[in-house]
């Protein structure tokens, strides 16, 4: 028996960061959507109580330190499992690019083995048992698009953006989200996007407004720790992209264009200069 899951990348139409909180976390507000580059997960019974894991990427641990791994053994130990299981994850997500992909790989792990296990579990309860992996496998295990709040792990469900194309770039590099968080200064943040005013956007329908209203506070550190980042934002906004914006810490940037001509042609603009560029849908 095989289980098919899959795990589709996000991006945040807007990232504003409160304040930071006693328990270390910071206090968050972010829009996110899903979009079409999806890694695929194949779950299947080993016949033995082994986990395993098995990847044609050669840029993710294997072992213990992986979301989809770690997801199953909080399963099994929750639930008194005594079953296995041999997962297979077909990457296409770029790694550490700020598209939550091992977010999604642990979110597509979790509704993967609720149907292999048969735990009947709901999906409000496959996504606080998310929130115990990491602050984005909630909003991961349902998809859509949302407002997170909390330290991410609270979520108002809100209409999908206007179906459009995204032009993700991710430039050759690794961003480590803990040096983000551990840079910014969160007092000292003067401009805050507004989270109101993407739902408002989101409500209404108006692709328009939905560009007008993009907005990362984070940007702002991980420009100054990757210039190139900033080039590369630069450039996709020269080429047209009807809205732009770095996603989660980084290092990806987006841009959003209504026609897929201008997708296209910001594609092929950037195929220099950039060498992982993925024209995709929005998933609504």
């Amino acid at each position: 028996m095989y289980i098919y899951e899959k795990a589709p990348a996000k991006i945040n139409l807007m990232l504003d960061v409160l304040h930071k909180r006693q328990d270390g976390f910071h206090e968050v507000e972010m829009v996110m959507t899903m979009v079409d580059l999806a890694d695929r997960l194949t779950l299947s019974d080993p016949g033995s109580s082994r986990i395993s894991l098995s990847s044609q990427s050669g840029y993710i641990p294997l072992d213990d330190k992986n979301l989809a791994v770690k997801a199953a053994r909080l399963l099994r130990q929750r639930f008194g499992i005594n079953r296995g299981v041999h997962m297979h994850l077909e990457k296409r997500i770029p790694v550490a690019a700020g598209l939550a992909g091992g977010s999604s790989d642990a979110a597509a792990a979790l509704r993967g083995l609720n149907r292999l296990w048969e735990l009947g579990l709901s999906m409000a309860e496959l996504e606080e048992l998310g929130a115990e992996l990491g602050s984005d496998v909630p909003f991961c295990v349902r998809g859509g698009t949302a407002l997170a709040t909390g330290r991410g792990e609270k979520l108002e469900r809100l209409p999908n953006p206007p179906r459009c194309w995204v032009v993700l770039a991710k430039p050759p590099i690794n961003v480590s989200t803990a040096d983000v968080y551990g840079n910014l200064k969160a007092a000292q943040i003067e401009n805050h996007p507004s989270a109101s005013g993407m739902k408002d956007a989101l409500e209404r329908g108006s692709f328009g407004d939905v560009c007008g209203g993009l907005g990362n506070v984070l940007e702002d550190v991980t420009l100054k720790l990757y210039p190139g980042v900033g080039r590369l934002k630069k450039v996709m906004e020269n080429l047209g992209a009807d809205g732009v914006l770095m996603s989660g810490s980084g290092p990806t940037v987006f841009g959003l264009a209504a026609k897929e001509e201008k997708a296209k042609r910001i594609c092929n603009g950037l195929r220099g200069f950039c060498e992982e560029v993925y024209a995709v849908r929005t998933l609504g």
